[in-house]
């Protein structure tokens, strides 16, 4: 997974800003915090979930990372894995980056 969360991460980052504004670190807010509740949902199944704040588009390339790493570390098997570099990469697609 983090090769295609570094590499989504890496493409936010060179894009322009005007790409970001059209929706690209929306996409990228929306999949980090995706990917955040799916890791809660695994550390605390019965605790309140908590959403990713919005930290600016020139965050969302960082919050697609940390959420990724966290997803990354409670990740039970390889369908769970397949899952999330799936999510990731069709993030991008939607992104345009």
């Amino acid at each position: 997974m983090n090769r295609a969360v570094d590499h989504f991460a890496d493409r936010l980052r060179a894009a322009p800003q005007s790409r970001l504004q059209r929706g690209a670190a929306a996409e990228a807010l929306g999949l980090a915090r995706e990917l955040a509740l799916r890791a809660q949902r695994v550390e605390d199944p019965s605790g309140e979930p908590r959403e990713m704040p919005e930290a600016g588009m020139f965050a969302a390339a960082d919050q697609i990372t940390v959420a990724a790493h966290d997803l990354a570390l409670v990740l039970r098997n390889e369908a769970e894995l397949a899952e999330a570099v799936a999510l990731v990469e069709e993030a991008q697609k939607r992104a345009g980056v």
